[in-house]
């Protein structure tokens, strides 16, 4: 795992994978890991499942690397407290799942809350075959 700020400002957790070290063939089948994750979770909720790559390419002028062959993003929210109103900029969360040729790359931002940012770099981190 590996952290980046992307754009100097956004911590973003970062894990690849290569497909010979994990079962998993696509990036439906870790969709579906995800949301069997967080449906698990005691506090999470599942809240949509968004095709980034469908989405981007039906815009005008689009670009999308070569290299890309498919990107999700599960979004989920843990919002067990609602302290304050500037709380919501961070909400809700996303994991992203890029699909390369031999592949993938999940991607999320850092989670405010420690224990929960735990939880999120475990979620990450079980793709991969131990």
């Amino acid at each position: 795992m590996t952290k980046t700020n992307l754009m100097e400002k956004y911590p973003v957790f970062s894990l690849h994978i290569n497909k010979n070290e994990t079962n998993f063939k696509n990036v439906d089948e870790l969709v579906t890991h995800f949301k069997e994750l967080i449906d698990n979770h005691p506090i999470a909720k599942l809240i949509a499942i968004f095709d980034h790559y469908e989405h981007t390419s039906q815009i005008n002028d689009y670009v999308i690397a070569p290299e890309i062959k498919a990107a999700k993003n599960v979004i989920f929210c843990f919002g067990k407290q609602l302290p304050n109103a500037k709380i919501l900029a961070v909400r809700p969360r996303s994991i992203g799942i890029c699909e390369f040729e031999d592949s993938f790359e999940i991607n999320f931002l850092e989670v405010p809350n420690a224990q929960l940012h735990a939880v999120t770099e475990e979620w990450a981190k079980s793709v991969k075959n131990i």
